[in-house]
């Protein structure tokens, strides 16, 4: 198992930032990649962003230029930094980490409970 925690949602005004934190715990021996999806009332979840062990990273159109996705492997945490944000950037945000399993391609996917961010225009 692997346990997400997240951190840093709130209200924010148009134009302002937020940062958002996730740590990981448990068995992260095999995690690889972790990112931000987010989930808008009556949307389907959309990934925000994600990161590989190594730093490659996949960033949404809707936020390219404006997110950061960073993540410090020793403390096992990955940020999402948002920057410029608009109303439809409202969302619960939910922290992602994909597990391999070993000698497989297979991967297991942990969610954390979610943190909601509100843009006010």
């Amino acid at each position: 198992q692997v346990h997400l925690v997240e951190s840093g949602g709130g209200l924010v005004q148009a134009g302002g930032s937020l940062k958002l934190s996730c740590a990981a715990s448990g068995d992260i021996f095999r995690v690889n990649t972790m990112g931000w999806y987010r989930q808008a009332p009556g949307k389907q979840r959309e990934l925000v962003a994600g990161i590989t062990s190594g730093g490659t990273t996949n960033v949404a159109d809707s936020v390219k230029g404006r997110f950061t996705i960073s993540r410090d492997n020793a403390k096992n945490t990955v940020y999402l930094q948002m920057n410029s944000m608009k109303s439809e950037d409202t969302a619960v945000y939910y922290c992602n980490a994909q597990r391999g399993v070993a000698y497989t391609d297979y991967v297991i996917n942990y969610w954390g409970q979610g943190t909601q961010v509100t843009v006010s225009s």
